[in-house]
């Protein structure tokens, strides 16, 4: 870790960074502490700073993080240059009602009994800390980055043509 990178504890620059990245990858640790990651899609943040996801309730991550409840999601748009880490701590529990606010019609896939689906649990993920990189992808911004690389023989630094940041909850 940098002892130049930016530290912030405002979250809603990690919100806004992944508003619009649909999937995250969700790190945990399974039964022999290997890490096991797959894909979820982000519901939305809470009003507490956590993440919310819909999860099966006899998935292996429901198992594992009732285990070890450490976890990262992996965020990235590649489209976008943006990339985000975030580690916290995950609970997976029932709550009919808001599960049911939660849910939405393409999600029937997994829940085939909609909504009302007895197996769906909301996996809420605490946030204890993030990081993001942000990289502008205009050809201008690179060509800057790039022309000031051959003029100076230094790499580009995070405040000339890119955004880093870490993100620590009070």
């Amino acid at each position: 870790m940098s002892d130049k990178t930016p530290v912030t504890n405002d979250l809603n620059k990690l919100f806004d960074k992944i508003k619009d990245v649909r999937i995250a990858m969700l790190t945990t640790f399974d039964e022999q502490q290997n890490l096991h990651s797959r894909p979820m899609a982000t519901i939305r943040p809470t009003a507490d700073g956590s993440l919310l996801f819909l999860t099966d309730a006899e998935s292996a991550k429901v198992y594992e993080v009732n285990k070890d409840s450490k976890v990262n999601l992996s965020y990235a748009s590649p489209e976008a240059n943006v990339y985000v880490s975030v580690s916290g701590t995950a609970n997976a529990y029932r709550d009919a009602a808001q599960a049911a606010e939660l849910y939405t019609e393409d999600m029937r896939a997994w829940f085939p009994k909609g909504k009302d689906d007895p197996n769906i649990m909301i996996l809420k993920v605490t946030i204890e800390r993030g990081e993001y990189w942000d990289t502008p992808s205009s050809l201008l911004s690179r060509a800057y980055g790039y022309a000031r690389a051959v003029a100076t023989g230094e790499a580009s630094k995070d405040d000339d043509v890119n955004a880093h940041a870490q993100v620590q909850v009070k």
